[in-house]
């Protein structure tokens, strides 16, 4: 079993080189057609060489899922708002690798990522065994996740914050995209300075 949570810190080789790339992809306003804060770059990177590595420290063969943004780079400036909040990944596995300079993310609002339990059913996470979605009062996962996730998302008050994962430099975050979850408020006025990550959605590979 791939493990709920990894962090990962000094993660690439030359990680100012991936901030420069991914500065230099393009974040265009008007290609944004997804419910999160900020705007996801046109492109991906390269995300060979991380599928790699990440499957070396896993144990197991991950590469891009499926119809997900896997390599694609995320610009989320301060008072940046999303159609949704707190949520589940459409993935086998998902990842976050931060590339906000190392004054931003030493700064008190620096936004990492935020980790969540729902007041109302107790759940951390959506469960992935039969039983434990019988026994949460649910007849099967998509009825769990319409009533809890889809229901709640823009609603914080149904949300108890568990865990803050704060931003670093060149740290990848590794996480399982069942558990409830969301990036922590954007930061900056500028591409320089604002929260950068890479977006990390892994699928297994034979």
């Amino acid at each position: 079993m791939l493990p709920s949570l990894l962090i990962v810190d000094d993660f690439l080789s030359d990680p100012y080189a991936a901030r420069r790339a991914a500065l230099g992809l393009g974040y265009d306003p008007a290609r944004q057609h997804g419910n999160f804060p900020g705007l996801n770059s046109s492109l991906p990177l390269d995300t060979a060489p991380i599928d790699a590595a990440v499957s070396r420290l896993l144990g197991v063969t991950l590469g891009p899922a499926a119809g997900t943004q896997h390599g694609h780079c995320r610009l989320t400036a301060k008072g940046a708002k999303g159609k949704s909040g707190v949520h589940i990944d459409p993935a086998a596995y998902s990842g976050i690798l931060y590339l906000s300079r190392p004054e931003d993310c030493a700064s008190p609002h620096a936004g990492g990522t935020d980790f969540f339990r729902h007041k109302r059913s107790g759940l951390e996470a959506v469960p992935q065994d039969p039983a434990k979605i019988a026994a949460s009062g649910y007849d099967d996962i998509n009825a769990l996740v319409e009533d809890v996730v889809n229901r709640d998302t823009t609603i914080p008050a149904r949300w108890e914050r568990t865990m803050r994962v704060p931003a670093r430099f060149n740290r990848l975050l590794l996480f399982s995209p069942w558990q409830f979850h969301d990036a922590a408020p954007g930061f900056g006025t500028t591409p320089e300075d604002s929260r950068l990550v890479m977006l990390l959605f892994f699928g297994p590979r034979a």
